[in-house]
């Protein structure tokens, strides 16, 4: 044979071979943590497995999704300690910022890499009671008034107690005159809390199936669920005010960069704003962003006066500061009787 013809054809061999390990290399199986909190559990199972057909009919990869749940603010620590998340999926922007304060594991501008300042869905805070509503509970005064058992979770640890804490603060603030009266009102109120468990569905159980508390602080969404579960056994209360919840995403990028799952784990968020995405998202009981899925599940969701954290609170850095630091306001109010 031909030399030249000869040395062609290894040259050609080499490189099908470094193709055929380089498309190998890209279809290899990739494993994706999400680090998320506690009510999402449900929603996550489901929105997992369309995430899973979606990209294997895009891309042919295999790819499988770990989840990690527990009260939001513990959740983030556990990032900043070490828990190699490819995507965070907490309870409140405040959290996933402290993924940058405490360790630079994402940039300061996380939050306009996707749309909606990364907020795919949104929730709010309901008040869930018993069948026939016996104590007569119907806004957050009924909390406070002496004899009345509350279920919240512990907002040093849980974001969605964080929730809780301000929606109950600024209905205060608002009915009763400023913020003086909003700190003896919130005061009161936990004050009436018999158990403060470290997330939103460790209160859940408290409520539900240990059969503690009167009112159960509640998620929208968690408060559905329980409904669901518990045929005729809970009633949702929509106060008159509550805040506008909006849980954000993002990718970790000190884990995405590492293992090389950086292009997996965005696709994976950015399905979350697709019409598949805020269709679970609505299914359970997240309210959707997108107009479309809005009109499809608008019957599930009263219309009720929300409130934002921006114009509330002057943001998520400002409340954690005042309210949740260490000798913040929770600390100065909160005392066990």
């Amino acid at each position: 044979m031909n030399p030249i013809i000869r040395a062609a054809r290894r040259v050609l061999a080499v490189t099908l071979i470094a193709g055929t390990s380089i498309a190998s290399a890209q279809q290899a199986p990739v494993t994706l943590l999400n680090v998320s909190y506690d009510p999402t559990r449900e929603l996550y199972a489901d929105f997992n497995q369309a995430f899973v057909k979606h990209w294997r009919a895009k891309t042919g990869q295999e790819v499988s999704v770990k989840q990690s749940h527990g009260g939001s603010g513990k959740q983030a620590r556990s990032i900043i300690d070490g828990l190699e998340a490819d995507v965070a999926t907490l309870a409140l922007a405040g959290d996933t910022d402290a993924l940058h304060a405490n360790g630079g594991l994402i940039p300061a501008n996380w939050q306009s890499r996707l749309p909606l300042n990364s907020s795919p869905y949104t929730s709010t805070i309901v008040l869930v009671v018993r069948k026939g509503n016996p104590k007569g509970i119907r806004d957050w005064d009924d909390l406070v008034k002496p004899g009345i058992s509350v279920i919240t979770p512990n907002p040093k640890t849980s974001g969605g107690a964080r929730w809780n804490y301000l929606a109950a603060w600024e209905f205060a603030k608002r009915k009763l005159g400023g913020e003086a009266q909003a700190k003896d009102f919130v005061g009161r109120l936990y004050r009436n809390v018999a158990v403060l468990d470290s997330g939103a569905r460790g209160s859940s159980t408290t409520f539900a199936q240990r059969g503690q508390g009167d009112v159960f602080v509640s998620w929208e969404n968690e408060a559905h669920l329980l409904q669901r579960e518990f045929d005729g056994r809970f009633e949702i209360v929509y106060p008159s005010l509550s805040i506008l919840a909006e849980p954000a995403v993002t990718v970790v990028d000190k884990t995405v960069d590492r293992k090389g799952t950086r292009a997996v784990a965005t696709a994976y968020l950015e399905h979350l704003y697709s019409d598949e995405g805020q269709d679970i998202a609505g299914k359970h009981f997240y309210r959707p962003t997108s107009a479309k899925a809005q009109a499809k599940y608008a019957r599930q969701f009263p219309k009720v006066a929300l409130f934002g954290i921006d114009e509330a609170f002057g943001g998520w850095a400002k409340a954690g500061k005042v309210h949740f630091a260490d000798g913040g306001i929770f600390d100065q109010i909160y005392t066990r009787q």
